[in-house]
């Protein structure tokens, strides 16, 4: 590195001739050690780089072409440095994030919004997929971060951290014409009777949660089986069809959908948890900061943490 820098600082000089004496100058080092220097690089490159029968010494045809090339490396290795100090501060990176349907309909925005504006050169790819489909992308590293329910099969998997970040409440979808409607509030008993769509709990395992509040009061729900639907955007198709009403999480209010019509549920404060969740070898405590941590995922999980700090707060 030492003699390409000398190298450089040779041919530095005005115009093709280059003077041996002012770069050594510029260098503060003997012009006779520069011109050893030079000679060592020449002999590696097994080329002669100066045409040193002239005064002063003129680059060789093959002195120009080396300089192009050096001058392309420096500036190449000038921008991977950057780039790497870029890197290590956490400015730059792609992270890989599963998102559901409650994450993108609550907090996910505002997640977005708060760390692209503190990091936007870093690069977020969004996707949609199954509880098993995240974890085993956790497990193989082809997935960084992912939002999921609480409770779920995966929330002691050692390997992993699943971190609570926001409770989220249900409501009763009804077609807009059903006669519950015209309640305000409705009674988990008055949908004895009714055909509830729910998706599948090997699919939504947290759906649990919603079931076993039929249990507590001593019934069983009728569900749907001839038609089952895991998004709650197709749930919300069926339900403006006719097909059956629906319990979903109060965030689907959201979702303006024609044909649905939304009621609080009564007496029933039953909440699941939204959770965070990444592979514990990426970092281990949240509160506990390690130099092997992965510094892109740090920064964005707390992010999410201080988006639901925020909406948890009683000023929200």
């Amino acid at each position: 590195m030492r003699q390409l820098h000398y190298f450089i600082e040779l041919v530095a000089e005005t115009g093709d001739k280059k003077s041996f004496s002012k770069a050594a100058e510029r260098l503060d080092v003997e012009q006779s050690y520069l011109s050893k220097t030079i000679a060592a690089l020449e002999a590696a490159l097994s080329v002669e780089l100066f045409d040193r029968t002239r005064r002063p010494p003129v680059l060789t045809a093959a002195g120009k072409v080396f300089l192009t090339e050096l001058q392309v490396a420096v500036t190449a290795l000038e921008r991977a440095v950057t780039r790497a100090q870029e890197a290590s501060r956490g400015e730059i990176g792609k992270l890989v994030v599963v998102v559901n349907t409650a994450i993108a309909n609550s907090l996910l925005p505002d997640i977005l919004k708060i760390f692209r504006d503190r990091y936007p050169k870093v690069e977020l790819e969004l996707r949609s997929m199954t509880i098993q489909e995240m974890i085993q992308g956790l497990r193989d590293n082809s997935i960084d971060v992912g939002f999921e329910h609480l409770p779920n099969p995966y929330s002691g998997d050692s390997t992993l951290n699943f971190l609570s970040i926001v409770q989220e409440s249900f409501v009763v979808a009804l077609p807009e014409h059903h006669p519950l409607t015209a309640l305000k509030h409705i009674p988990l008993e008055a949908l004895k009777d009714e055909q509830l769509i729910l998706p599948p709990l090997d699919a939504v395992p947290s759906y649990e949660v919603v079931l076993s509040q039929f249990e507590l009061r001593g019934f069983k729900p009728t569900l749907l089986e001839t038609v089952k639907a895991t998004w709650m955007v197709i749930n919300l198709s069926l339900v403006a069809a006719g097909v059956g009403v629906s319990i979903l999480p109060d965030n689907v209010q959201t979702l303006q959908r024609q044909g649905v019509v939304y009621r609080e549920l009564q007496d029933t404060p039953f909440t699941r948890a939204i959770a965070v969740v990444w592979r514990r070898a990426d970092i281990k405590a949240l509160l506990e900061p390690a130099p092997t941590d992965s510094i892109l995922l740090r920064q964005f999980l707390t992010v999410v943490q201080e988006i639901a700090e925020r909406c948890a707060s009683p000023a929200n």
